[in-house]
């Protein structure tokens, strides 16, 4: 196994058989993502496109979270004016960019992706997870999309990637609601394709993926073009334009106050502005 430097503690990163595994680092905060844990990620998927030497990337998170999505923490500070301020222009590029190195890089990437999901996968982290080709789920996992809870629209490519695996009518149910999805359920909607135990998790997850790096790597390069045109509707177009509404909703006062109840703890309050 060898262990692949990504330039931050954020991410960690090993090639083991042709399989990459990226880890999302911080445990400490579900393992929301940071801007080094973003760019990160961007750069090591960009890199893995390219080398031949890997042929399957799993994505997983450290701890008992897959992602908890972006920091809020983190947009509570920059609503309160720390740092430089950002035009929206400038905001709606900068999401764009981040998306499409992402979540879009995991959808359209020549190689098989999975998404390894020991514990909680919740807004942009769950839209990651099903960015990937293919999901293996803890059996004490949850999935939530979250966003109606902090005010946001939605990023990263949820919304085209959940309603292209359970349709439109639950897609609007599960953002609007942001209810959460147990293990049980989310197999059973077709959202997961195996739940294990949390022991036996990482373990599934290297099984498949080396099954797919000893597999016909031409072969499934032409099978994921052909199984993504066969979905309707166009993957950068959606990222572009769930990129200018989310950040148009980061500028809402809904999203403040969700922001500053999330860091405060309490249920919030929303006006409608």
């Amino acid at each position: 196994m060898a262990q692949i430097d990504t330039g931050t503690k954020d991410l960690l990163a090993d090639l083991d058989g042709g399989v990459l595994t990226l880890t999302l680092n911080r445990p400490e905060a579900r393992n929301a993502m940071s801007g080094e844990m973003t760019a990160a990620l961007a750069e090591r998927l960009a890199w893995a496109e390219l080398d031949p030497d890997v042929r399957v990337v799993v994505l997983t998170g450290a701890g008992h979270g897959f992602c908890a999505g972006g920091d809020v923490k983190g947009m509570n500070a920059r609503n309160s004016g720390e740092g430089r301020p950002e035009t929206l222009d400038e905001a709606i590029h900068r999401q764009r960019v981040n998306q499409r190195a992402t979540a879009g890089k995991l959808f359209k990437m020549p190689k098989p992706t999975i998404a390894a999901l020991p514990g909680a996968a919740a807004g942009a982290g769950l839209a990651l997870a099903l960015a990937c080709d293919l999901r293996v789920m803890a059996k004490t996992a949850i999935l939530t999309t979250a966003f109606a809870r902090v005010g946001f629209s939605g990023d990263y490519g949820g919304t085209y990637f959940l309603t292209q695996l359970v349709g439109s009518a639950k897609a609007r149910e599960l953002y609007y609601l942001s209810e959460r999805i147990s293990a049980e359920e989310a197999l059973r909607l077709g959202i997961v394709n195996w739940v294990v135990e949390p022991d036996e998790l990482q373990a599934k997850a290297r099984e498949v993926a080396q099954r797919l790096a000893r597999g016909p790597t031409i072969a499934y390069r032409y099978m994921k073009e052909n199984l993504n045109r066969a979905m309707a509707g166009e993957v950068d177009d959606c990222l572009d334009l769930e990129a200018t509404h989310h950040v148009h909703c980061g500028q809402t006062d809904d999203h403040k106050e969700a922001a500053r109840a999330f860091v405060e703890k309490r249920e919030p309050v929303f006006s409608g502005r």
